[in-house]
């Protein structure tokens, strides 16, 4: 823009000249001379006072602009000056860097030299070292462990013991105050209410009326029930034998009302069955809704509502199974809530854990598996499934409401009066216990005391010292608990012995 300025003023006063020539050319033809002389005189003048202010304003300008060329150029100067110092000092650098370098390798060689002469001075002082004991590394390696094996052997033996004591005390002491916080918070009868499967006749001629003539009444009442009915095996008693306990309960109140009525015949028994299913059937769904009821449980189907309202009918050595279940979900609440686990889940599966018992007289398979199996048919959640397949140790339970219900399981079981075990199977189960502790090495004697729940075994103290004694028990109990199924708990007390004696004479 400083450029331009001069140049339009040149051409200012180039146009002025021409204007002032083409006046004087206009005059002259107009006869006006001097007038014309005098305009030519001031355009000139004009045009060059122009033509030096653009020629001082375009120095000034030009000298402007060397100027800042000049300042640009130092400072391009100084720039590589930079430049060039700090390339100078890179080089300085990775000169020192290379050295440095060379010198570390270097000194990492002559480490391994000195590493390697150290292993051949060692290999030399392991030789001369067996060469005067006579033993070779490994034999003096295997003769030291045992010399400090058994210098603290009885230490360790002494530990041992101590943190198992510790342990155990601590263990049992949380344990026992959990259970017993529930189970005081939970009060049940100590015996269940027994399915009756024998009826009492009032006179002999009521047996020959429940005959009929040519057996037609007995055999109506068989074919209308699918129960075998049997009055000539126990005097004055009438024996309903079935696999299915909802049929053998409507063949009872089938014959209870006929023989409160009196009048047996195929036609009034055919009648009597119809009636006995109708109230059975009530019965049943009113057992399985009054049992969700009671436990706090929703959002059960039907389906699994109606077989546990068949549990009511059903019995396990003398317990009856419904009753049973509701206990162990009040139980598993309890515990669930003392320990932080899903209480619903483990309430829901101790209800249903034996639901299987329903149906096993008409699917193969054990109760655990059906049951299981029957949930997931209805869509119940994955961890009452679970817990349901686990909780006879069936498969390994790997949640904490599994491995509740598994408890609740055998503490419902194992309380006083909850079960009748005949003598045949108790004295089996006895003969079990000291048949596994004498399949071990080094068993003396086995003996199953105080009703099975303890087996108490004896060492020969050559065979079995303190510390394989620990191992011992262990091993005995892992190999009860993985063959024989019981209630509660069996306690395994190894006891090694060892007497000196000496006759003085």
């Amino acid at each position: 823009m400083e450029i331009v300025i001069p140049i339009i003023a040149a051409v200012v006063g180039v146009a002025a000249g021409a204007g002032g020539i083409f006046a004087y050319n206009k005059s002259k033809e107009n006869g006006g001379k001097d007038k014309a002389d005098d305009l030519v005189r001031k355009a000139k003048r004009e045009a060059s006072d122009i033509v030096l202010a653009a020629k001082k304003e375009a120095a000034a300008v030009t000298e402007k602009n060397q100027r800042e060329e000049n300042e640009r150029r130092r400072e391009w100067k100084k720039t590589e000056n930079r430049l060039a110092e700090r390339e100078t000092t890179l080089d300085a650098k990775l000169d020192q860097l290379e050295k440095k370098s060379d010198k570390l390798n270097k000194e990492t060689r002559e480490i391994e030299d000195l590493k390697n002469e150290i292993k051949d001075i060692r290999t030399k002082q392991h030789e001369k070292l067996e060469k005067i004991a006579g033993l070779s590394k490994a034999d003096a390696r295997d003769k030291l462990m045992k010399m400090t094996e058994h210098d603290i052997r009885q230490d360790l033996v002494g530990l041992v013991a101590k943190e198992q004591r510790e342990t155990q005390h601590d263990v049992d002491e949380a344990a026992q105050a959990m259970l017993l916080t529930a189970m005081e918070r939970m009060s049940s009868e100590v015996t269940a209410d027994r399915t009756v499967t024998a009826l009492k006749l009032p006179d002999d001629d009521m047996k020959g009326r429940i005959i009929g003539k040519e057996g037609r009444n007995i055999q109506a009442l068989q074919r209308a029930t699918g129960v075998d009915v049997m009055v000539d095996d126990t005097p004055g008693m009438v024996v309903l034998s079935s696999f299915d306990p909802i049929r053998r309960q409507v063949a009872r109140y089938a014959l209870e009302r006929l023989m409160k009525d009196g009048r047996i015949n195929p036609a009034s028994i055919e009648a009597a069955v119809a009636k006995a299913e109708k109230e059975i059937e009530k019965e049943v769904v009113r057992a399985g809704e009054d049992a969700v009821r009671e436990v706090g449980i929703v959002g059960i189907p039907r389906e699994l509502v109606h077989l546990l309202g068949e549990l009511k009918f059903r019995t396990s050595y003398g317990q009856n199974v419904l009753l049973h279940s509701i206990e162990m979900a009040h139980v598993a609440g309890m515990i669930a809530e003392e320990i932080g686990a899903d209480k619903r889940i483990a309430k829901t599966a101790a209800l249903m854990h034996d639901m299987g018992k329903a149906v096993t007289h008409k699917i193969e398979g054990k109760h655990a598996d059906i049951g299981a199996e029957l949930a997931k048919k209805y869509g119940m959640p994955d961890e009452v499934v679970h817990a349901i397949a686990a909780h006879h140790n069936d498969i390994e339970p790997t949640t904490p409401e599994a491995i509740i219900v598994k408890i609740c399981d055998a503490m419902s079981a194992a309380r006083p009066g909850a079960r009748n075990i005949s003598a045949e199977n108790f004295a089996e189960r006895m003969k079990d216990l000291e048949n596994i502790a004498t399949s071990f090495p080094g068993i003396d004697k086995a003996y199953a005391i105080s009703a099975g729940r303890e087996i108490r075994v004896i060492v020969e103290p050559k065979q079995i010292d303190d510390l394989s004694a620990l191992k011992l028990a262990r091993d005995i109990a892992n190999k009860i608990e993985a063959t024989m199924s019981y209630p509660g708990v069996i306690k395994v007390n190894v006891i090694r012995e060892t007497r000196a004696v000496e006759y003085a004479k």
